[in-house]
C-alpha cells in the first residue's frame, strides 16, 4: 500500500516538475518574442537600447520608434493573445468541444459588428467603439446561451445556433460595409483583419486591467473547469456547483475575449488553436489556462512579426493568423465528422 501511494505520488511529481518546464518554457519564448518586437523594425535596435529606453533613459532614435511605436504594439499583442488564446481554451474545455471556442460560435462576430456599426453608422470615438464592442460580445453569449439552454443545457445546440448567429452576424457586418461611408471603410475593414497598428499605450489600459483581473478568476476555478470536461452529472457528484462555475468561467472569458476584439480586432483563430496547442505540449492532469494563454501571446506575437517583416507586403497579423488557423479548422472538422461528432 505504502508503494503504491509512493508511485503516485513520485509520478504526479513528475507530472507537475514537467508542468513548471513547460510553462516557464513558454513563457521564456514569449519574452524572446517581445524583445524581437521592440527591436525589429525599419531600423534595428540592439537589446542594451531596447532595455535602456524601457527603463525611462532617453535613447537618439530608439526612444520614439520602441517607447512611442514599438511597446505599444508589444503590449497588445501581448495581453490580446493572452485573453483570446485563455478565453478560447476555457469555452473549448468547458463546452468539451474543440469547435466551441469564440470565432467558431459567433461571440467575436458579435462584438465586430458591434463595432463596425459605431465606425460606419455613428462615426464614433475609440472608446465608445471598444464599449460597443464589449457590449456585443456579452450581448451575443447571452443569447446563445439562452437559445441553447432550453429544458436541458446541449453542447451540440449551443454550437449549432452559435454558428447560426455567427453566420447571421456576418450578414450584418457585410450589410454596414455596403451602406457606410466609403471613406469609413477602410477603417472598418482594418478593425476586421485584426491588426496591431497604430495603438497607443493609454488606449490599452482597460485590456490590460481586465486581463490582470480576470486571470485570477479563471486559475481559481481551474479545477473545476477540468471536472465540468467530464460531464454536469459527474462533476455535480464529486461537488462542482456546475451552474455557478459555468456562468463564472463564461462571464470571465467573454470580458476578456471581448475587451481584446474591441482593442485590436478579432485576431483570427488565435482563440480556436490555443487550447489544442496547449494541450498537445503539456497534457492532461492539470489545467493548461496559463498555458494556453502564453501560446495566445506566441501565435500573436509571431504571427506579427512575420505579417511585418516576411514579406515586400505588411499584412495584419489576424491575416496571418487565419492562414494558420483555416487548415486546422477543416481537419477538425473532417476528423469530427469521421468520429460522429458532428
Amino acid at each position: 500500500m505504502n508503494d503504491t501511494l509512493s508511485l503516485i505520488r513520485s509520478a504526479r511529481s513528475k507530472r507537475q516538475r514537467r508542468f513548471v518546464i513547460l510553462t516557464a518554457l513558454l513563457g521564456l519564448i514569449s519574452v524572446v518574442l517581445c524583445f524581437m518586437m521592440l527591436m525589429i523594425g525599419n531600423t534595428i535596435y540592439p537589446v542594451k537600447d531596447v532595455i535602456r529606453v524601457l527603463f525611462g533613459e532617453e535613447v537618439k532614435g530608439a526612444s520614439f520608434a520602441v517607447g512611442t511605436i514599438r511597446l505599444p504594439r508589444m503590449v497588445a499583442g501581448v495581453f490580446a493573445g493572452f485573453a483570446f488564446g485563455a478565453g478560447g481554451y476555457v469555452f473549448q474545455t468547458m463546452l468539451r468541444n474543440p469547435l466551441a471556442n469564440p470565432n467558431v460560435i459567433g461571440i467575436t462576430t458579435g462584438s465586430s459588428a458591434a463595432a463596425v456599426f459605431c465606425i460606419v453608422i455613428l462615426h464614433a470615438s475609440l472608446a465608445t467603439i471598444s464599449i460597443a464592442a464589449v457590449m456585443g460580445g456579452l450581448c451575443t453569449v447571452l443569447i446563445i446561451y439562452f437559445l441553447a439552454k432550453g429544458s436541458s443545457f446541449s453542447i451540440g445546440r449551443l454550437i449549432l445556433i452559435g454558428i447560426g448567429i455567427q453566420a447571421m452576424l456576418n450578414s450584418v457586418i457585410s450589410y454596414l460595409l455596403l451602406i457606410g461611408n466609403q471613406h469609413d471603410i477602410p477603417t472598418a475593414m482594418r478593425w476586421l483583419s485584426g491588426s496591431l497598428n497604430g495603438l497607443k499605450l493609454e488606449t490599452l489600459y482597460p485590456l490590460i486591467f481586465t486581463v490582470i483581473l480576470l486571470t485570477p478568476i479563471l486559475i481559481m476555478y481551474g479545477k473545476q473547469l477540468e471536472m465540468l470536461e467530464l460531464g454536469d452529472q459527474t462533476a455535480t457528484s464529486i461537488g462542482v456547483n456546475v451552474n455557478r462555475t459555468r456562468i463564472m468561467l463564461m462571464i470571465s472569458s467573454v470580458l476578456m475575449i471581448a475587451l481584446a476584439t474591441a482593442t485590436t480586432g478579432p485576431i483570427a483563430f488565435v482563440a480556436f488553436l490555443s487550447g489544442p496547442i496547449a494541450n498537445r505540449i503539456m497534457g492532461t492532469g492539470f489545467s493548461n489556462i496559463i498555458p494556453a494563454g502564453l501560446v495566445g501571446v506566441i501565435l500573436v506575437l509571431a504571427g506579427d512579426l512575420i505579417g511585418q517583416h516576411a514579406f515586400e507586403a505588411r499584412y495584419p497579423v489576424g491575416v496571418i493568423t487565419g492562414i494558420l488557423g483555416a487548415p486546422y479548422l477543416l481537419y477538425l472538422l473532417v476528423r469530427l465528422n469521421r468520429k460522429g461528432g458532428l
